[in-house]
């Protein structure tokens, strides 16, 4: 089947036509899995989420599509998963599927490795593992020119209950609690504590704080997911002369910080103007902006330090 072939109907409204779907480029509306699926009773599921980019000449590429299938098959080992796909594989179906679903502008892509056996046991040997990818169009998850975020009531999940940086599927239902508790209080987003009291990250995001020339970050032990944009950042900010660290951050620190943003796949570089309806320093955040417009720069292929982030479409 050829991207000029007629396109069938999408199942969902705004999703990519085609799917890829336990091992065939199958419609959308095909790629559907039993009631009795593990995977949704039990969330045993890792799972990745991944951008292209319309580039500065009108070509497209994914952004970290090696790092991010190589992350997949890596943490999925936390569930005791095996599929045949290889990173190597994953990226050329990626690329096949964006062809045939021809996004305009910029794309989302959601893989996941997951546990297809119809099965209602709680274990992860021993059952069949598949993989599942599709497609959308994606603009701003958050608006990237200021947020209003609150600190949560609800504690990030230890690492010694669910691993944050095995981006567990089952493990998001902490998130989406923070989350809508946060947008219920009319706010954007929430940041979550660890069980000691210490900053980890918003509800699908990693944070920075600004304070004079340094930017700094959680470090992976305090329950923070092992961001392919954080470590992306890391190098941005280091590139442009700041001072970079990841070490501890206190909650008060939140409060007293020259400028705090996040990051990520979805989020992009979104900087936040209050916490907990405090100010964030002066109330702008020229650094926050310095840094996303040099990560802009560098996803859609305006600074050839990075071209190696990207793969063609």
């Amino acid at each position: 089947m050829t991207a000029t072939e007629p396109r069938p109907a999408s199942a969902a409204a705004g999703l990519g036509a085609w799917a890829y779907f336990e091992g065939a480029v199958v419609p959308v509306g095909e790629a559907k899995v039993s009631i009795a699926t593990h995977t949704f009773n039990y969330g045993t599921a890792v799972f990745e989420g991944i951008r292209a980019y319309r580039q500065a000449d009108g070509s497209s590429a994914i952004l970290f599509a090696r790092e991010h299938y190589e992350r997949l098959l890596r943490n999925a080992r936390l569930l005791r998963a095996t599929v045949p796909e290889s990173a190597a594989d994953l990226v050329e179906i990626t690329l096949d599927l964006l062809r045939r679903n021809a996004h305009e502008g910029d794309a989302y892509i959601r893989p996941l490795v997951y546990k297809s056996a119809p099965a209602i046991r709680v274990q992860l040997s021993g059952m069949e593992d598949r993989v599942g990818i599709f497609t959308l169009p994606l603009g701003d998850y958050l608006p990237t020119g200021g947020i209003r975020v609150t600190v949560s009531g609800w504690q990030r999940v230890s690492d010694n209950a669910i691993p944050a940086r095995g981006k567990i599927s089952g493990s998001y239902v902490n998130a989406a609690f923070a989350a809508e508790d946060a947008h219920a209080g009319g706010y954007d987003d929430a940041i979550l504590l660890t069980g000691d009291g210490h900053v980890a990250e918003a509800s699908a995001a990693n944070l920075f704080v600004v304070r004079g020339n340094e930017i700094a970050t959680p470090p992976l032990s305090d329950d923070v997911l092992a961001g392919i944009t954080r470590a992306a950042i890391l190098r941005i900010a280091a590139d442009a002369g700041h001072d970079v660290a990841e070490r501890r951050i206190d909650r008060s620190e939140l409060y007293l910080a020259d400028e705090i943003f996040l990051t990520g796949t979805g989020v992009q570089v979104a900087p936040i103007s209050s916490v907990d309806d405090r100010p964030v320093g002066t109330g702008e955040f020229p650094t926050s902006l310095d840094i996303q417009q040099r990560y802009f720069a560098a996803v859609r292929g305006s600074d050839d330090r990075y071209a190696s982030w990207l793969t063609p479409i």
